[in-house]
């Protein structure tokens, strides 16, 4: 049985995917006390702590703090690159040399919509997200000899609890009238792409960022 790593596997996004990939993986799920993305002590010494080969790595985990160009605290934009791009590469790096040597890996960055597009005051978020689609290119490359497959998928607005607490309804339905297919996401349909992504049936797709957001970057 594969073993599969989640990151942001405690809620929407991440934990769909955790269980999508429960039916055929064994899948590590680790909380936040485990495994700190913001602190690179936490994430030297979980990766320790495993013992068992990883064959498949979901970067899911992400933060996105809101400010304007002029406002943006040096602690924040540390804190978004850190976890949003150099925890996922550290993971990467952790996890390729055992793919290698077994010839085998799937490896998905979750990435969004504000890497293609973006607004106002997301440009830490954006910045980091634009920067792991970079990684999952080069990565794509350099470790694809090795029938390690790399790529990105990049959500648009999905319908997660956090959403829910965010937006009133009435907010909600603003956003799905700017979206083609008049809704928000689930967080299974994203979960189902990355499923793919990592399944046995996908031999050959690597290097590409897929956008899931029901045709918002079309208009």
């Amino acid at each position: 049985m594969r073993i599969a790593l989640v990151t942001g596997a405690s809620r929407g996004i991440g934990a769909a995917i955790a269980a999508q990939l429960a039916s055929d993986c064994k899948v590590l799920t680790p909380s936040r006390a485990e495994l700190d993305l913001g602190s690179e002590q936490s994430l030297e010494s979980y990766l320790a702590g495993l013992d068992q080969p990883i064959d498949i790595l979901i970067n899911d985990a992400g933060i996105n703090r809101i400010a304007m160009l002029e406002n943006i605290e040096n602690k924040d934009l540390d804190d978004t690159l850190q976890i949003n791009l150099l925890a996922p590469f550290r993971l990467i790096q952790f996890v390729a040399p055992q793919m290698k040597a077994r010839n085998y890996g799937r490896i998905v960055n979750i990435s969004s919509l504000l890497s293609v597009v973006s607004r106002a005051g997301r440009t830490s978020y954006s910045m980091s997200k634009t920067a792991l689609n970079g990684m999952t290119r080069s990565l794509a490359v350099e470790l694809a000899p090795y029938n390690i497959l790399v790529n990105a998928v990049a959500p648009g607005y999905v319908m997660t609890d956090l959403t829910r607490q965010n937006n009133s309804a009435t907010e909600i339905d603003k956003i799905s009238q700017t979206i083609p297919i008049q809704r928000l996401a689930a967080p299974q349909e994203i979960a189902s792409v990355v499923a793919f992504l990592c399944s046995e049936q996908n031999t050959y797709l690597t290097g590409q960022t897929i956008v899931v957001d029901g045709g918002y970057t079309c208009l």
